[in-house]
């Protein structure tokens, strides 16, 4: 996803090479303890009490901050979009661009999962032996799943009680309600609402800042969650990754490569080759830096001077694209949520992954702008759909370079929305003056 990078001293290891180095480590380490010691007692003493704790810690830490943190994002989110009568043609526009191409990337990556099927492979006795071993949690809330109608989990989108919702972690139903707030303070334009706003946008400060502070422990959480999967599982799962990033890869190129390019032919009336041409040094520091807010600049400038949208158009749609338009983010959790679903054994019915589709364009706009911003929202997906959210540690070590893939699709996004909202505006401008 899209992220600002966390400073660190010029002498510093970068976090995402101790990632690596933690992905190597644990997968190695428990690649060696699958072949010469398989079956030893201290194997499963040093699971059942080191490595395991240790992975339990991080994603504890996760699941802390899932609630402030997506409330706060998506009321923000919400108030910065503003009210689309108020904001003009031009919010309003912006607004479907956002829902209509975040859906069509998840889309794209549900169907790329579906039929390539990355998580499979493995006997079916060792995904149930995987599932056996999960968290007490996600086994808690796959049975809860059970014998639930469809209708039912439609009603269950409206919380009774939305502090309820946010105990049981029932992320769609709290997002329902951080929408139903954020749009009434948008309405409510009072000095009571604006206090409330800066309180709210309060709490996302420290909701980054402590993601700051936890995700400094992925390196470890790294290598102790790989250690323990591969302990157990051995090469095989390798395997699998491998299979993942191609899958999340291959999606992130049909979107950018394939729909993008239809968007601008049909609806922005720019040559793709042109966009490309004229898009490069945005896509380029997009990929280096995995930043949307480090590229803005770069976006503004390369939008306004080598694309020609007008300045009024490119401000406003690539400034709150840089927040809220996160197509590559959004397809990226839709696949690994599949990917790990297929991993362990655990089957969706078509609506359970329509639910994640909808989460997953929620959730691209909640996620925050931080280095694995992202990570708290899939752990609370996935152990929604009682998928063993342990799974997060076979991603981390690989997710640095998806991170550079997703930024440049959300960069590229941002800027085909200008172009199309562009000759959209120009378009109604034409027929105001004829009129």
């Amino acid at each position: 996803m899209s992220a600002q990078s966390t400073p660190v001293s010029p002498t510093a290891m970068p976090l995402h090479t101790r990632m690596l180095i933690g992905f190597l480590v644990g997968a190695g380490a428990g690649i060696a303890a699958n072949v010469f010691a398989a079956d030893a007692g201290w194997l499963n003493a040093l699971i059942g009490y080191v490595t395991d704790p240790v992975g339990q810690l991080f994603l504890r830490l996760l699941f802390m901050l899932v609630i402030p943190l997506v409330f706060s994002a998506l009321v923000l989110g919400v108030v910065e979009i503003g009210d689309p009568r108020a904001l003009g043609r031009i919010g309003g526009k912006t607004l479907v661009w956002i829902l209509v191409v975040t859906a069509c990337a998840v889309s794209i990556g549900l169907v790329a999962v579906n039929v390539l099927k990355p998580g499979q492979g493995l006997p079916p006795e060792v995904g149930q032996q995987l599932l056996a071993e999960a968290s007490e949690r996600a086994g808690e809330i796959a049975a809860r799943r059970e014998g639930i109608s469809g209708i039912a989990i439609l009603l269950n989108i409206v919380p009774r009680n939305p502090v309820a919702a946010a105990a049981n972690g029932d992320l769609i139903a709290v997002m329902f309600f951080a929408l139903m707030f954020g749009i009434a303070a948008t309405v409510v334009r009072s000095e009571g609402t604006r206090s409330f706003v800066g309180t709210v946008q309060g709490v996302y400060d420290i909701c980054l800042k402590l993601i700051g502070w936890v995700i400094q422990l992925a390196p470890y959480a790294v290598a102790a969650l790989l250690f323990s999967i591969t302990a157990k599982l051995g090469f095989d799962v390798l395997v699998q990754l491998a299979r993942y990033v191609g899958t999340v890869v291959l999606a992130l190129a049909i979107h950018f490569f394939i729909v993008f390019p239809l968007l601008l032919r049909a609806f922005g009336g720019m040559s793709p080759l042109a966009f490309f041409r004229g898009a490069e040094p945005a896509l380029l520091t997009a990929f280096s830096t995995s930043s949307s807010s480090a590229t803005l600049p770069t976006t503004l400038a390369v939008t306004e001077e080598r694309l020609g949208v007008p300045r009024r158009v490119a401000r406003f749609v690539c400034t709150l694209g840089a927040t809220a338009n996160m197509n590559g983010t959004a397809l990226f959790e839709g696949v690994t949520v599949l990917f790990l679903a297929q991993f362990f054994g655990v089957e969706l019915t078509l609506l359970q992954q329509v639910m994640i589709l909808a989460l997953c364009i929620l959730g691209a706009v909640g996620a925050a702008g931080v280095p694995g911003g992202s990570l708290p929202v899939i752990a609370m997906i996935l152990a929604m759909f009682g998928i063993p959210p342990e799974g997060i540690g076979l991603i981390l070590g690989v997710d640095r370079f998806l991170d550079m893939c997703r930024t440049v699709v959300n960069v590229g996004g941002d800027m085909v929305g200008s172009v199309v909202i562009a000759r959209s505006e120009a378009r109604a401008e034409e027929l105001q003056e004829v009129a």
